[in-house]
């Protein structure tokens, strides 16, 4: 749930000019998310947005800029996004939350771990592409560790 609250919250940022947390409670209550203002004050500092001020008066919600560390790491993602896990060959098959595989992707992407030969990612679905179906079944192990999953 807070992963998908997440990624909306991010959605309703890149469509819409958000003045106020209250603005931004009723935008996500529209779309059947109901968040209190304390969780949504803690997810509006660990997503690391900021508010700038308006041209035309006030200010609103903006993204982290590109140059900032808004990336959480791949250890803090896996738990969170990571929904289920398969594979066959040396594909690995990753299911997210609707809006989460790209960010997910992306982590894994930093990571730059030798076994990852590449990945692509959809709305809620990761394909990794491995060099062979025993570096899949190693990978999987690893992510389902960070995940906290069972083997």
């Amino acid at each position: 749930m807070k992963a998908q609250r997440r990624a909306e919250i991010l959605n309703v940022l890149r469509r819409t000019r958000v003045r106020s947390q209250e603005q931004l409670r009723q935008l996500l209550g529209a779309q059947g998310i109901d968040v209190t203002q304390a969780t949504l004050s803690r997810d509006i500092r660990e997503l690391r947005l900021s508010k700038i001020a308006d041209p035309m008066g006030g200010s609103y919600y903006v993204l982290p800029s590109a140059g900032e560390s808004m990336h959480p790491p791949l250890e803090q993602l896996v738990p969170t996004l990571m929904l289920s896990i398969d594979g066959v060959g040396p594909f690995v098959v990753v299911k997210t939350p609707a809006g989460s595989a790209e960010a997910l992707g992306s982590a894994l992407d930093r990571q730059q771990w030798p076994e990852v030969m590449g990945c692509i990612a959809g709305d809620d679905t990761m394909l990794i592409i491995t060099r062979s179906e025993k570096v899949r079944r190693g990978l999987a192990t690893k992510l389902r560790g960070l995940a906290g999953m069972a083997p």
